[in-house]
C-alpha cells in the first residue's frame, strides 16, 4: 500500500522515469521516510500506552538502590536480544525508557544489543553455520551492549539530553501522579499519550529524514555492483564495504545512528 502511494506520487503526480536514478532515489525516500514514520508514531503510541499502566518507576527505583553488579546491563542487553524489533521500534522503547528514568547505560545496553541481534539472523545463522557459530554472534551481540551500556553509563550522559526529552520525562511524571491520583480512564488518556507520541516523532522528524536521504542517494546513484570490486579477501578495503552495503540496506539504523547522536 504505501509502495503504492509512493509510485503514484513519484511517477504520476511528479512524472520522474521509473528508470532513471533520479526516479528510483526520490521514489525510496518517500516510501522509506511515510513507512519509518507510521512505524515510530505507532511503536511511540504503545510504549506511551505501556508506560500509563506499567509501573515503570519501580523498576527504576529498584535499579537505582539495588547493588546488581552489573546484572542491570546484562538484563538490558537479553531484553534487547529477545524482543523482535528492528531499530525503528527500539527507538520508541528507548525513549520510553528514558522517559521512565531508567539509567541510560541501562538503556543503552537494551539499545545497542536490539537491532544486533534479532530472531531472524539467529534463524539464518543457525541453517547456514551451525550452533557454535549462532552462539558466537549471540553471546558477541549480547556483550557488546552490556560493555556499551557499561561505558556510557560511566560518562553521566544524562546532562546532555536533549531539551525535548527532559520536557517529555517532566511530562510523564506530572501525568504519572495526575492519572494515579484520579484514576484517569484510558479514552481520556489516550489523546495526551498521542500528543507525546507525535512530539517524539515531530522531535527525531530533521534526522530522520536526514538518514533517509542518505540512503537515498546511495539507492538510486551508487551502482550495485559498484563495492564488490573491492571486496577480495586482499583488499583491505574489503572490511569497510559491508558496512556500507548495510547501510544502504537498513535506513532505520541510519535515523538510529543519527538520532544517537541527537540524544
Amino acid at each position: 500500500m504505501i509502495q503504492d502511494f509512493a509510485d503514484w506520487l513519484v511517477y504520476s503526480i511528479m512524472g520522474l522515469d521509473a528508470q532513471s536514478h533520479l526516479g528510483a532515489a526520490v521514489n525510496f525516500f518517500f516510501y522509506d521516510t511515510i513507512k519509518i514514520l507510521i512505524l515510530l508514531f505507532a511503536i511511540s503510541v504503545l510504549m506511551g500506552i505501556i508506560n500509563a499502566y506499567f509501573p515503570i518507576d519501580r523498576l527504576r527505583n529498584y535499579l537505582t538502590t539495588h547493588k546488581l553488579f552489573g546484572l542491570q546491563y546484562f538484563f538490558a542487553a537479553l531484553f534487547g536480544a529477545i524482543t523482535p524489533f528492528c531499530s525503528c521500534s527500539s527507538i520508541p522503547l528507548f525513549i520510553g525508557f528514558v522517559k521512565g528514568g531508567i539509567p541510560l547505560g541501562v538503556t543503552f545496553a537494551f539499545l545497542i544489543t536490539s537491532p544486533l541481534v534479532n530472531e531472524v539472523a539467529v534463524a539464518m545463522f543457525m541453517g547456514t553455520f551451525g550452533l557454535r557459530i549462532t552462539l558466537v554472534y549471540v553471546i558477541s551481540g549480547i556483550l557488546l551492549g552490556v560493555i556499551g551500556g557499561f561505558v556510557l553509563g560511566r560518562f553521566k550522559l544524562e546532562a546532555y539530553l536533549s531539551d525535548w526529552v527532559k520536557q517529555i520525562q517532566q511530562n510523564a511524571n506530572a501525568e504519572a501522579g495526575e492519572w494515579e491520583s484520579e484514576r484517569t480512564p484510558f479514552m481520556k488518556r489516550l489523546p495526551v499519550i498521542m500528543k507525546d507520541a507525535w512530539g517524539i516523532v515531530r522531535g527525531v522528524l530533521l534526522y530522520i529524514l536526514i538518514g533517509i536521504a542518505i540512503g537515498a542517494f546511495m539507492h538510486g546513484f551508487v551502482p550495485e555492483g559498484f563495492f564488490e570490486q573491492y571486496m577480495s579477501k586482499d583488499n583491505w578495503f574489503a572490511v569497510p564495504c559491508p558496512y556500507y552495503w548495510l547501510f544502504r540496506c537498513m535506513p532505520t539504523l541510519r535515523v538510529l545512528c543519527l538520532l544517537l547522536m541527537y540524544l
